[in-house]
């Protein structure tokens, strides 16, 4: 799947309210990206499926018909547009996620390929993946997915149990999940990623524990372990939030992705992300450009992207989320050449930020080099304090020494827990470095010059 970052938002926002109260001035020389990479990755959203699952909170939609050919030239249209915005010279990794991307034609993904190829240097040994669905992806619709330019699947298995699985909403059996892997491991081997879900209602350790050994038994070389959250809206959880089914303990969920880890590093993997595990180095190009704060730009409705608009003479990144709703974001595409909903540009401090969060989910975590990219005269060390003087680094849960930051095993089981406090030592630290506005006639002239008016 592709990088959702609702928790890593969630850590950040409740971060930034424990946080220092005032807004904090940009630390001295901190202009990030005023020479930006010209790479980045490419995240298309389809938004159809057949039937909503019952724990799925995605900006998904399920309709008598979709009219590919309209949402193909879109799709295709707002790649051009926004790639020609960002003026990315090279592509690093194209991901299809939705929804059900396995669900358009191959036509619809070769075409938008064939754009994305059109408007920057997309090399030949690219990752492009694409997200399928057992119940749609057969031996002939995967080998046409092949002909159109994909070479790594990423298949929504979510349980190897026909109870679970119909728990979930899901319209497959453990049966078909078992085929449809099989017959994408024969086309793509060694690039087959399946994901699994824990942490289900009346789901037991033992039952967990065999189903990660099923997986073994089927799974190519990489796997990605999400544990189910309930979110608001959907059927799962109004079932476990109306009594009529148990939420799990939070020790049973702990014991379940130890569990894993200790399952699957011995078999051969590289626990590599808090959820991701790749052995022979299968590890997902697109994804660490996530968790590595590289640009990315998304296309498609409720896409998310980060990247720099030079082609509108900007020079710091931008968030941006396009249009949620399908036919509003068609008709915005046909109308000015993207979708765009919503566009903030990223303070300095806001950056730093997601580097913090989404790099300290990787065992690599954040490298000094990274880290620098975007703040070059406040250190790691700076914020954190020398090698084993953080509290974090004290209690075992993170390192921090000449290769950067990162967490340890005990640490990245518990980020969701540490992040806040982590976040907080950032935004103190930035609010230190920050500089002080002196009185003076310096101070009135700067300000006479700007335009701009004293601040309370």
């Amino acid at each position: 799947m592709a990088a959702r970052g609702g928790r890593v938002a969630a850590a950040i926002a409740a971060a930034r309210r424990a946080g220092p109260g005032r807004a904090p001035e940009p630390a001295p020389g901190a202009v990030p990206e005023a020479a930006a990479p010209a790479a980045a990755s490419v995240y298309v959203h389809w938004p159809y499926c057949r039937k909503r699952c019952s724990y799925c909170n995605f900006n998904t939609y399920v309709v008598p018909a979709v009219d590919e050919a309209a949402v193909r030239a879109c799709l295709v249209q707002e790649a051009r547009t926004l790639l020609r915005l960002s003026q990315v010279k090279s592509i690093t990794s194209v991901f299809f996620g939705g929804g059900t991307p396995s669900l358009a034609s191959p036509g619809t993904i070769a075409a938008v390929l064939e754009a994305v190829a059109g408007a920057a240097h997309l090399p030949a040994g690219a990752e492009v993946t694409l997200e399928a669905n057992p119940s749609s992806t057969t031996t002939q619709c995967l080998a046409g997915f092949k002909a159109a330019g994909v070479n790594r699947l990423s298949i929504g298995v979510q349980s190897l149990d026909d109870v679970e699985l119909r728990l979930l909403g899901r319209e497959h059996t453990a049966a078909e999940a078992q085929a449809a892997v099989e017959a994408a491991r024969g086309l793509f081997p060694g690039r087959t990623s399946i994901d699994l879900l824990f942490g289900l209602p009346r789901q037991s350790l033992d039952a967990w524990t065999q189903r990660l050994e099923a997986a073994l038994g089927l799974c190519d070389d990489h796997i990605s372990l999400y544990q189910l959250t309930l979110e608001r809206g959907t059927v799962l959880a109004a079932q476990v939030w109306g009594g009529a089914l148990p939420a799990p303990p939070q020790d049973l969920l702990a014991d379940m992705y130890q569990a894993a880890h200790t399952m699957l590093v011995p078999a051969g993997f590289r626990h590599y992300e808090v959820s991701n595990f790749a052995r022979k180095g299968a590890l997902s190009t697109h994804n660490l450009s996530y968790w590595r704060a590289e640009q990315y730009i998304g296309v498609g409705p409720g896409a998310h992207g980060r990247f720099v608009p030079r082609g509108e003479g900007g020079c710091r990144r931008e968030a941006r989320v396009q249009m949620l709703e399908p036919i509003a974001w068609m008709r915005a595409v046909q109308s000015q050449g993207h979708g765009t909903g919503k566009r903030v540009m990223l303070s300095p401090l806001e950056q730093l930020e997601e580097v913090l969060a989404l790099g300290l989910r990787t065992d690599e975590g954040i490298t000094h080099e990274r880290w620098g990219r975007f703040s070059p005269h406040l250190s790691l060390e700076a914020v954190f304090g020398a090698a084993g003087q953080a509290l974090q680094q004290q209690q075992g849960w993170m390192v921090l020494d000449g290769g950067g930051l990162r967490c340890t095993e005990r640490g990245l089981a518990v980020l969701d827990a540490l992040l806040p406090d982590v976040l907080c030592q950032l935004q103190r630290a930035w609010g230190r470095a920050a500089p002080r506005p002196s009185p003076g006639p310096g101070r009135r002239d700067r300000v006479a010059a700007s335009g701009g008016g004293a601040r309370p």
